[in-house]
């Protein structure tokens, strides 16, 4: 949660996972540049070392019990065990939203209970299922956004990296479409303001800030104001979660990246008549749910991201 009001964040001891079917990535940080490793690769091999690595994960839905994944909870608890077995542990994790599946405490205190075994500081930004309360996310703002603002926006800073986490989750627009809103976009116009373009940038949330799929409100409809703020910046690595699966985009200096789920998978995009779990014949789930990593490198290299299933 932040410390202070320039958003700075402390690191928390508690974790959650992401949108799609439980994967993870491993983020390294060399230079400003960014390197993905799947965490069964990373604790299999002796990952290359690097002065800066953190970890997303993102959608753990814990809570959702249906045939999709009747034990959310427990693939949760799979990728954090795999985390734990990492020879060099991350700075920090992102969690990318949708902590819970219908936002009861239960839910939270479960997600924690596990995620703080990785030992590691976390920092979240919620999903549309981390709001759903009567006080429209008051129990997650408790938990996990004391500090930040508005809804939940804050930026930190590590060795020479600007991270920001970004809100799109309020307000859903039209189809479900992320909706960011004038006043966090002022905002983050005025946090970027003062940093040079040389400055590496990272910014996360829920929903894809670009447009993957619009019928299925797979994008974020004031999400091209917030990219053109990040133009200026010679290597923006864009974070997601939400879609339960990975689709990569390359965009002049911005790297577009969605993150699977340790929860249940969702159907590729128009390959269904709407999105949700998706049930797999059995012994199928593990090898859409797992954990991925990345490895940041300066430059206008495009980022190796290698993602590795739970049942590798």
């Amino acid at each position: 949660m932040p410390d202070h009001d320039d958003g700075t964040l402390n690191r928390r001891g508690a974790l959650a996972c992401m949108t799609w079917a439980g994967t993870g990535l491993l983020w390294s940080l060399g230079g400003g540049v960014p390197r993905a490793v799947g965490l069964e690769t990373a604790v299999a091999t002796e990952a290359p070392s690097a002065p800066f690595r953190f970890l997303q994960i993102s959608d753990s839905h814990v809570g959702f019990d249906k045939a999709a994944n009747p034990d959310a909870l427990g693939t949760l608890r799979e990728a954090v065990a795999k985390i734990r077995l990492l020879p060099d542990k991350p700075d920090f994790i992102i969690h990318t939203g949708d902590i819970s599946h219908l936002s009861k405490e239960r839910e939270f205190d479960d997600a924690d209970q596990i995620l703080r075994e990785t030992g590691v500081p976390l920092f979240f930004v919620p999903g549309e299922h981390d709001l759903l309360d009567d006080d429209q996310g008051g129990a997650y703002r408790a938990r996990y956004g004391q500090g930040s603002r508005g809804a939940g926006w804050y930026s930190f800073d590590r060795h020479g990296i600007h991270f920001v986490g970004l809100v799109n989750v309020v307000d859903l627009k039209a189809g479900g479409l992320g909706n960011l809103g004038p006043a966090q976009l002022d905002w983050l116009d005025r946090d970027l303001a003062g940093l040079a373009s040389s400055t590496p940038v990272v910014v996360f949330a829920h929903i894809p800030l670009w447009t993957v799929y619009p019928e299925w409100g797979w994008g974020t409809q004031d999400g091209a104001r917030a990219l053109a703020s990040l133009k200026r910046f010679g290597s923006v690595t864009v974070l997601n979660g939400h879609i339960h699966q990975i689709i990569q985009k390359v965009e002049g200096t911005i790297t577009f990246h969605t993150a699977r789920s340790t929860a249940f998978p969702q159907p590729a995009p128009g390959t269904a008549p709407s999105p949700g779990p998706v049930k797999l014949p059995a012994g199928e789930l593990r090898k859409v749910l797992g954990v991925a990593s990345v490895t940041f490198v300066r430059g206008a290299e495009p980022l190796a991201i290698v993602d590795t299933p739970l049942a590798g």
